[in-house]
């Protein structure tokens, strides 16, 4: 209570009604309004565009594989022909040995691709022709390096590049298997005669391509892997 001849408080003064009671004149005291502040939203930060083309660093990257083989080819080489520096390398294409896997994948897409125009013929003659001239255009090719990377890259493997070489022959076991079908196919249709095993005849032809690719590594000419070819097509089985 408020004792006589006391002042009346103002808004929001205290009221004393004893010595030893204290009170809040609610009328007049301002409520508490919590106020929230905006709060800025973080836009994650992208990372710097890379400032090289990944393509045209594999295909790069491929051509020194090609030329030296998996081993061979020094990370030094590498960067130097793909014009980035290492960690951007490894930033973009992992180890040395994902980006030979890379560079194989794009070997096969852009190289290798007459195999499967080869096994469309409608004959095994045509096949195995389409097959070896097509490795002979691959292999002298004036615009890349000369033998395959697949036979250099498996053939110059050590035991720390073990999995590499597995990686090569897998793939190569891939295509021999559709080579095979095809053979299989061709006896089937009678398109080779009864005494001839498609997957011998599968292996004389891988013979003659790896064996091209040999040659052709070690400066063979083309009209000699030529003749090559035409003594070849000259054996081959026909009923």
């Amino acid at each position: 209570m408020q004792t006589d001849g006391a002042e009346p408080p103002g808004p929001g003064k205290i009221r004393y009604s004893s010595p030893n009671a204290i009170a809040l004149d609610f009328r007049f005291v301002r409520p508490y309004v919590p106020v929230v502040m905006e709060t800025a939203t973080c836009t994650p930060h992208k990372g710097r565009p890379r400032e090289f083309c990944t393509d045209q660093a594999l295909a790069a990257a491929l051509g020194v594989f090609w030329a030296k083989g998996y081993e061979g080819a020094s990370l030094s080489e590498l960067t130097e022909a793909m014009g980035i520096s290492k960690p951007s390398l490894y930033a973009a294409f992992g180890n040395k040995e994902s980006l030979f896997r890379k560079a194989l994948d794009l070997y096969e897409c852009e190289k290798l691709d007459y195999i499967g125009k080869a096994l469309a013929e409608p004959t095994a003659r045509a096949v195995a022709e389409h097959l070896l001239r097509g490795a002979l255009e691959n292999q002298t090719s004036s615009c890349d390096h000369r033998g395959c990377l697949g036979v250099i890259s498996s053939m110059a493997c050590g035991e720390e590049a073990e999995s590499i070489r597995e990686e090569v022959l897998a793939r190569g076991a891939k295509a021999k298997c559709r080579l095979i079908e095809r053979m299989e196919r061709a006896k089937a249709e009678g398109d080779l005669p009864d005494h001839i095993d498609p997957e011998s005849i599968t292996a004389f032809l891988n013979a003659i391509v790896q064996g091209m690719a040999v040659q052709a590594g070690a400066g063979a000419t083309r009209a000699e892997l030529e003749k090559l070819i035409e003594t070849s097509l000259m054996v081959w089985p026909t009923r």
